[in-house]
């Protein structure tokens, strides 16, 4: 019974999220069947058994927990069941980990570098490409070169729930993208990618992160350096610049300002740490 239940929720979610989303919301249900032989027993009590099993840390359990909300909510309004289990259940207290964002100078020396890899303009391009418009790793090997307007200096890509959104970049990203579509592009194999490999495929997001690393590694940066890195620089540098909260939240395509709002937090740090270091009275 519990695994027709968890497969009609699972098709009707189908229709509303995005199908990485629906397929955790399937492995976190999977294992709560299990545990419970596919049986409906849904108290707060298997619930809890539940969390301790299969949370590793209190980000894993937060998610978990968000599942099985969201799944007892449907089933108590189907009236499958009289409660919702889930409302007796806390939701651990998560620490939210400011973002690490590269000072102006390592951006700099990142980009600026003698090139490290093999595809010295291409991966120049989409470097200046991913911190001129924010853009995250999916986006940047999703994008499309029919999307992209090199007189207008835009692209459109598709974010987080397969949201269009139009990016900005400037005139080196312009300058960088220009040079790799002239000398180094490998024809596309099939459909229109703006990046592609040595077979013409699409480049895939393993492959960024390996290239951001390397030109990181090269330029003396932190080895955590990642593409994330780089929309974190990118909307702390504009928010350092002046630039107000609405504009970097519709930059980043974030659905809610208070998922940007994290970015003040960096900046403000980053004010203070300028204060302390430059102020003469700073040990007062």
């Amino acid at each position: 019974m519990l695994d027709a239940w968890i497969q009609d929720y699972l098709e009707l979610m189908a229709a509303r999220k995005a199908p990485q989303t629906v397929r955790a919301y399937g492995s976190d249900l999977a294992q709560l069947s299990v545990l419970l032989d596919g049986q409906p027993d849904l108290t707060p009590t298997r619930l809890l058994e539940y969390l301790r099993k299969y949370s590793e840390s209190p980000t894993t359990r937060a998610r978990k927990l968000s599942t099985l909300r969201g799944f007892c909510r449907y089933l108590k309004q189907t009236e499958r069941l009289r409660q919702d289990p889930t409302e007796l259940l806390e939701a651990p207290i998560r620490r939210k980990r400011l973002p690490k964002a590269l000072t102006l100078a390592q951006v700099e020396a990142m980009l600026e570098q003698v090139p490290p890899t093999k595809h010295p303009l291409r991966d120049r391009a989409i470097l200046e490409l991913m911190y001129a418009a924010g853009l995250r790793a999916a986006e940047t090997v999703g994008a499309d070169l029919k999307r992209l307007d090199l007189r207008e200096r835009t692209l459109t890509v598709v974010g987080k729930g397969d949201k269009e959104r139009t990016v900005l970049f400037g005139s080196k990203a312009e300058a960088a993208l220009r040079a790799y579509l002239e000398f180094e592009r490998v024809p596309p194999v099939q459909g229109d990618p703006l990046f592609t490999n040595d077979r013409g495929s699409r480049l895939g997001t393993r492959a960024l992160q390996v290239l951001v690393k390397t030109w990181a590694l090269h330029a003396g940066l932190p080895p955590d350096t990642s593409p994330h890195t780089l929309r974190h620089s990118f909307a702390t540098h504009l928010l350092d610049g002046g630039a107000d909260l609405k504009s970097v939240q519709q930059l980043l395509g974030h659905e809610s300002l208070a998922t940007t709002q994290i970015y003040t937090a960096v900046s403000i740090e980053r004010l203070k740490k300028a204060v302390e270091e430059a102020h003469p009275r700073r040990r007062g």
